[in-house]
């Protein structure tokens, strides 16, 4: 395969392309890591072509980079990452000295602050979602909180909206299809028997052995339980219980309806957050002359220079950033590119590629490359609000947050960390306990919403009983999508599957309609696992290398008001109970007075609790996706099952959350881990015939 040189100098852009640069410092000595053969700083530093160029250096694209670098001695990999190598402290390591189960002033790596656009459902609100922005991704910053998908999120989701894609030659992302993938992920280490013997802590083997026994190439992140919990986690926990909610041994095998238990993604010697920045460079790359890595560069677009359907290169226009000067320069795929840079990144570098949705690109004077109207559509993310409750007093339970404040107990929990294993409330993350419960669990009426979203998705279809109100209506504001769907016919046809995939599973009594999660405190949150509204994410038209401007649009179809109300109204029965139960172990006496809050005793019409829940609702839990997403074409689609751009000529592929048809019912990290895991195998496999 021929190796054409680098283009030196600026490549071809567009008059807007230099006036955007936003500056951000380099590593400095003091700072950064021991340097390594393969991080590479400037345009001098790299070879004149790689055989696979990955746009983003965050938790899919460095699992991609990691399998193919092994795979392929012999072929050459380029990360580009907008941000740097950095350390990554976990949710809670010293010094911080408060414990919350998100402390967002604890030390943390870098990351984007970005807001949406108001959303006027949610009283003009603006979603507030943190992204990383440094080598690792979003798993450098998150929660450290690792769990997986329903079964029924793949088998009758994703695999259901698959479509004429479905190829004997090409794996089906159903859940048999994937599971190896989240096992080949990650190494569990189970707690300790003492452990074990405290906490309750209950596994499967099975859900976590490595999908090839033997290979020495599964397991790259870390996962296991805390050492330690706070006193009052088994209040709630058996709270949930005794309102009906079952307690599973594992949660990790497709089955999760229940009580789980979650672990965290650490080291399970030093405590330390375990990402991919860890286990898919740092940790790996020292032995690989071919895993070449650039820090402080974004790339602004993809170029075909031989045409979409030529054998020949693909070309990605860089910018530099920094105090130590900025420029634009190519380099060379002679392979493929694989675009990985999150559910916001990699629809803006399509878009600033002429990939898109045809009419905004001609507002913008973006040649048209190819015509997708679903790239940066589709947006969707976990939101929700959170009940809550007082104590007359402080729990007479031990140890608790609070104790951090005492000087001995701080001191012992600084000598545990130092221990190996790591030891006390330093090994705790954001949260070991969850519950997932499907939506026939929570209410005898769960089929009037079922029933709500089937009707929907019928509306302006001939199997529409038809209602004369709103009839002369645009049907984008029938089924309540964002404008810009108005002139797409196939986004309208995939968001009608996807309406009839979330009916089905709604209607599941084994597909979880909300998570709730808990360490310690006096809250609990209810997440909405399949949310109906849909957003956008699209260039700045003044600014099209800055970032994208987010259209969030939560709650804008009121049925998810319905979900939140009949969630709300579930988990208020914890407080109900906990007000009821007596149990002087937990610290719950006779004279401890329990008090909801929120959302709080005169909170009780449906009116009022719809009223409450638009004020209160978090639009975000950080966990955006499904902007690229894998469908059909003809049904809105970006990717195809292999990850390929629908008419990109073959050479470019997305791999990361913004492929996600629909979110699922987990935490993103693994899913994304998986994703990576799974389109490696395809390329290493596809290459290698």
């Amino acid at each position: 395969m021929r190796s054409p040189q680098r283009t030196r100098g600026s490549p071809t852009r567009w008059n807007w392309l230099p006036a955007a640069l936003t500056l951000f410092p380099l590593i400095t000595a003091n700072s950064q890591p021991p340097i390594l053969h393969s991080l590479k700083q400037t345009e001098a530093d790299l070879l004149p072509s790689y055989d696979f160029i990955i746009a983003g250096g965050g938790t899919t694209g460095l699992t991609v980079a990691d399998r193919l670098s092994a795979a392929f001695p012999s072929r050459q990999i380029l990360v580009i990452e907008y941000g740097q190598l950095e350390p990554a402290p976990g949710v809670f390591d010293p010094p911080t000295k408060q414990w919350t189960s998100l402390d967002m002033g604890a030390p943390r790596a870098s990351s984007w602050d970005l807001f949406s656009l108001p959303s006027p459902a949610l009283n003009n609100a603006s979603a507030f979602i943190k992204a990383g922005k440094v080598v690792g991704g979003s798993s450098a910053i998150n929660g450290q909180f690792y769990d997986r998908p329903s079964k029924y999120d793949f088998d009758d989701g994703w695999a259901a909206l698959q479509g004429t894609m479905t190829d004997k030659k090409v794996p089906i992302w159903d859940w048999k299809g994937i599971y190896p993938f989240f096992k080949k992920s990650v190494k569990y280490t189970p707690p300790r028997e003492e452990l074990v013997d405290k906490y309750g802590y209950t596994w499967e083997a099975s859900a976590w052995e490595d999908a090839t026994p033997g290979s020495g190439i599964g397991g790259k992140i870390q996962t296991t339980m805390a050492s330690f919990l706070w006193a009052d986690h088994q209040i709630v926990r058996k709270l949930w219980n005794y309102i009906g909610i079952w307690l599973r041994r594992e949660c990790m095998n497709g089955n999760k309806e229940g009580i789980c238990w979650t672990p965290n993604t650490q080291d399970p010697m030093t405590g330390m957050r375990s990402f991919a920045g860890s286990a898919h460079y740092t940790e790996v790359v020292g032995s690989r002359s071919n895993y070449h890595l650039l820090v402080g560069h974004q790339v602004s677009r993809v170029v075909f220079p031989n045409g979409l359907k030529a054998a020949g290169v693909v070309r990605c226009p860089l910018l530099r950033l920094g105090t130590g000067g900025r420029g634009a320069f190519n380099v060379t795929a002679t392979g493929e590119v694989i675009i990985s840079a999150g559910a916001f990144g990699s629809p803006a570098i399509l878009q600033r590629s002429g990939i898109g949705p045809k009419d905004f690109l001609e507002k913008l004077g973006i040649p048209v490359v190819v015509d997708l109207p679903g790239v940066g559509s589709n947006l969707q993310d976990h939101s929700g609000p959170a009940v809550e409750w007082n104590y007359s007093r402080p729990l007479d339970i031990h140890p608790m947050p609070t104790d951090m404040a005492n000087q001995t107990f701080l001191a012992e929990a600084l000598k545990g960390w130092e221990e190996r294993p790591a030891t006390g409330p330093y090994t705790i993350a954001m949260s070991m306990t969850s519950i997932w419960v499907p939506l026939a669990n929570i209410s005898v009426n769960y089929n009037f919403v079922v029933d709500k979203i089937r009707d929907l998705a019928a509306i302006g279809t001939s199997n529409h009983s038809g209602h004369e109100k709103g009839k002369d209506k645009n049907i984008t504001d029938l089924l309540h999508l964002p404008p810009s769907y108005a002139s797409s016919p196939s986004l309208i046809a995939g968001y009608r599957a996807q309406l009839g995939v979330i009916a089905n599973l709604l209607a599941n009594p084994m597909s979880p309609s909300i998570e709730s999660a808990f360490t310690s405190g006096n809250s609990i949150t209810a997440s909405l696992n399949h949310p109906l509204s849909r957003g956008t994410v699209r260039l700045n038209p003044s600014s099209p290398l800055d970032l994208p401007i987010l259209d969030y649009r939560s709650a804008s179809n009121p049925i998810d008001i319905d979900l939140h109300v009949l969630h709300t109204q579930y988990l208020r029965r914890t407080i109900t109970e906990m007000k009821a139960l007596k149990d002087p172990s937990l610290g719950l006496t006779d004279d401890l007075i329990v008090t909801e809050t929120s959302p709080g005793e005169n909170v009780q019409s449906e009116g009022d609790l719809v009223k409450w829940v638009k004020a209160k609702t978090v639009q975000s839990f950080m966990h955006p996706c499904c902007t690229n997403a894998m469908m059909p074409e003809e049904k809105g689609g970006v990717v195809g099952t292999d990850l390929r751009v629908h008419g990109a000529g073959g050479k470019l592929r997305v791999a990361d959350a913004s492929v996600f048809p629909l979110v699922t019912s987990s935490h993103l990290s693994s899913v994304c881990y998986a994703v990576g895991e799974k389109i490696a195998g395809m390329i290493i496999k596809e290459w290698s015939e």
